[in-house]
């Protein structure tokens, strides 16, 4: 009976936890579908980019979503005097945390499934439809699977989750997985260090005025035309113009176009009932850039003092920079396992913290586009942005996701280890009027230096630290991070005020006469 008794109750508490992720789940397929659908090209649009751009988002940010749920599982099997609740102390009952370790596992291979072969194939097919060779291939697995001819296909599936459970598919899948975080870590200090000072910097100085701009716009193109008849004189009376004379003619005309073409989205968005409803909203675009900034200033100093900590505390680089306790507290690592005492709190800061992240990231890159190097591949403006440029821009957006939970680890270390776990230790505690000592339990913060069959490790902890060398590598990019932050505040302070169509230039390819943007961010 009480063995039925602690299972049910296990049963109860991973249901919760479940229930939760469930409806997160709804809510990220309806933001991933809406917010591709708003920056893909209506011209351009592809069926299976588009599908392919929105599963892979929402398979990233689905991941992410494991984060809260991992550590509600551990922090609910103690009581915060220290003890294992009773349906906890049934080893049974404890493997619960392997359902989030499962899920971790499909997730993480369904990534490894798109980054390399689906999102790839996706983007080559777009660009060459005519190329119908077709060939049979196999998936790369990093196990050890026995060729046996006998095996039925679910046989070989069974051993392959069998395998993974085991250490050495762990290793093989955190390696994987901790090579494209470290890609997303260097998109994370490119993109979202420079968006966490671009998007509040831009909300409260706004766009330039339609108006205004028109007025500009309307003199540059008297001046070009006046340019242009100048050329022109030269030839009234048969004479051909020289080369040089015939080539500034041509440089003098493809400006003229471009200015024209602005003078007619100009004008749409001057007379646009959009432009008078953002104008109405001013006041709450700046409180929310003001809102913006201060929270990029506390995940600034917060993610300081912890990789501060780190310099002066840690085992060193060996151990990949782990700490031993909290010795220099951080606003959010004090926060986050206040909020998880009471559920969900954690877990709707967790998803504001994500969210602020892809949203950041995305001002990053709206701002300074896709590159290679030094040439500019595509810009992402919305409702323009062509298919390939849309792959591009989640397959960016997946690595810097999953480079978040690292991020939430360096900022709340002890959080995503232990969660609000407590352990028992023996203190002896002296009695004067006696003469005598006696020894008491008292309950501690699990950390690092607590017994492994007193606490228990999230198992996303377990993916992020296999490797010590992946771990330095984020310690340093950390750093690297917040360098790249305090430049994109001093860039962005020092930038005037946006064009309110966002730049129409002679290179600007992804911009068609017949769709002008009046949205603007």
């Amino acid at each position: 009976m009480a063995a039925a008794a602690a299972a049910g109750a296990a049963s109860a508490e991973l249901v919760i936890g479940w229930c939760i992720f469930g409806l997160l789940l709804l809510a990220i397929l309806a933001f991933c579908w809406i917010y591709v659908r708003k920056y893909q090209s209506q011209r351009e649009s592809e069926v299976v980019s588009t599908i392919t751009a929105i599963f892979s988002l929402a398979i990233a940010l689905i991941t992410s979503a494991l984060l809260p749920v991992d550590i509600f599982l551990v922090s609910y099997m103690k009581n915060q005097n220290g003890t294992f609740k009773d349906w906890a102390n049934a080893n049974v009952s404890r493997q619960i945390e392997d359902t989030v370790l499962y899920g971790y596992y499909t997730l993480y291979s369904v990534i490894l499934f798109c980054v390399f072969f689906w999102i790839p194939f996706v983007y080559f097919y777009y660009e060459e439809k005519d190329d119908d060779d077709t060939g049979k291939c196999t998936a790369f697995v990093p196990l050890n699977v026995p060729n046996n001819k006998n095996s039925t296909e679910w046989e070989k599936v069974k051993f392959l989750f069998q395998e993974l459970g085991s250490s050495h598919g762990l290793a093989a899948l955190s390696f994987s997985i901790s090579s494209l975080t470290l890609i997303g870590m260097l998109a994370a200090i490119t993109y979202t260090a420079y968006g966490m000072s671009a998007l509040p910097l831009n909300l409260i100085k706004g766009t330039r005025s339609a108006a205004y701009e028109r007025l500009e716009n309307t003199e540059d193109i008297e001046e070009v035309e006046q340019h242009i008849q100048t050329i022109k004189s030269k030839s009234k009376d048969g004479r051909p113009l020289p080369i040089r004379d015939r080539r500034a003619l041509k440089q003098f005309e493809e400006r003229l176009r471009t200015l024209r073409k602005r003078e007619r989205h100009l004008e749409f968005i001057e007379n646009s009932w959009w432009t008078k409803f953002c104008g109405a909203l001013r006041p709450l675009k700046i409180i929310w850039g003001v809102f913006f900034i201060l929270v990029a200033l506390l995940f600034v100093v917060s993610l300081f003092l912890s990789n501060l900590d780190k310099a002066l505390h840690s085992a060193g680089i060996d151990s990949g920079f782990i700490i031993f306790g909290a010795n220099l507290s951080n606003p959010l690592n004090m926060l986050l396992p206040l909020l998880q005492t009471v559920f969900p709190l954690d877990y709707i800061l967790i998803t504001i913290i994500i969210m602020y992240f892809i949203f950041t990231s995305m001002a990053g890159i709206r701002n300074i586009g896709i590159w290679f190097f030094w040439i500019r591949l595509y810009k992402i403006r919305r409702g323009r942005t062509r298919p390939q440029a849309l792959l591009f821009l989640c397959m960016i957006l997946l690595l810097i996701v999953l480079h978040t939970s690292y991020m939430i680890y360096s900022l709340a270390p002890q959080y995503v280890m232990y969660g609000s776990q407590n352990y028992l230790i023996e203190s002896n505690i002296t009695y004067d009027d006696h003469k005598g000592n006696s020894t008491l339990s008292v309950p501690k913060r699990c950390d690092a230096d607590a017994p492994e069959d007193q606490c228990t490790v999230t198992r996303t902890y377990l993916f992020l630290h296999k490797f010590w060398f992946f771990s330095a590598a984020y310690y340093f990019g950390n750093w690297a991070f917040l360098g790249v932050f305090v430049i994109g505040l001093i860039v962005s302070c020092c930038k005037g005020k946006k064009s309110v169509i966002e730049g129409v230039d002679e290179d600007d390819s992804d911009l068609s006469d017949d769709e002008p943007s009046i949205y603007s961010v």
